[in-house]
């Protein structure tokens, strides 16, 4: 991957196809957004935009605190860096808030945004996930990375640690392996800071962009939840569903998301008038 330096921090990205640009922006399983870029529907259109944000991967590692504002930041220089001056925008899972945020921050750079179960922890059901995650979360706490984070993907995914193990491994070689490497980011740094972000409907009604929500069937119920806040905020938001698969959607069925998100991108065209 290519190297820019913002905001005193290094980024990896990569650049696939051509076309109006969309920023993909790393999520818990960073290499995550692999799958999408060898579906034609959005590799043959657009110039899509993969990223590691600054804790993962090659991208720089810096001590905490970094907020979901520093995120959205180090998102914003990238995409000065390549010259890009508006850009659809995605963000899976804890990346949501992040391209929230910089929607919020820098609407002249964000022509839409897609957003895949995004992690907004102020739904009522936030407080039973956390229990549940909780032995990942000792875990983490006694050392044990591997076990912390085999606790929280099962318990985003939804699916027995076997499967969803077998699933990552077949669509994003080493993914699981780098988000142990990246228990740090995720667990000192990534949770705290999301627990920690102040979004709601005063700061939504400041986005005015086109707003696609994309919900697996099979989803846990905190990203269920996440959807009528969506709609509660956003009243320009469009809904897509995923048959079969939850919060994996995109690693589980890059084709119908790709096809969805290039639907929804086309729809709403930079040259459209």
């Amino acid at each position: 991957m290519d190297t820019a330096t913002v905001n005193g921090v290094e980024l990896e990205y990569e650049i696939i196809g051509s076309g109006e640009p969309v920023l993909l922006s790393s999520p818990a399983v960073p290499r995550g957004f692999l799958p999408l870029l060898s579906q034609p529907a959005l590799a043959d259109r657009y110039r899509l935009i993969r990223y590691h944000r600054r804790g993962w991967a090659g991208s720089t590692h810096t001590l905490p605190p970094v907020s979901i504002a520093d995120h959205a930041a180090d998102a914003a220089g990238l995409l000065d860096h390549l010259g890009v001056r508006r850009a659809h925008v995605a963000g899976h899972s804890n990346s949501g808030p992040v391209v929230l945020q910089l929607a919020l921050d820098r609407p002249d750079l964000v022509h839409t945004l897609t957003l895949l179960e995004p992690a907004l922890f102020t739904v009522p059901s936030a407080d039973a996930f956390f229990k549940q995650a909780g032995p990942s979360l000792e875990a983490y706490s006694a050392g044990d990375h591997e076990r912390a984070v085999a606790g929280f993907l099962n318990a985003v995914s939804g699916l027995d640690w076997e499967t969803c193990q077998a699933v990552i491994d077949e669509h994003v070689p080493g993914g699981i392996a780098q988000t142990v490497k990246d228990a740090d980011t995720l667990f000192g740094i990534e949770l705290p800071a999301i627990s920690a972000w102040a979004f709601g409907p005063e700061q939504a009604a400041a986005i005015l962009k086109p707003v696609l929500s994309v919900l697996g069937t099979e989803t846990v119920q905190l990203f269920v939840e996440g959807r009528p806040l969506l709609h509660s905020w956003f009243p320009q938001v469009e809904d897509c569903t995923i048959e079969g698969v939850g919060h994996l959607l995109h690693i589980q069925r890059p084709q119908p998301v790709a096809r969805a998100m290039a639907q929804f991108l086309a729809r709403n065209s930079m040259t459209a008038k």
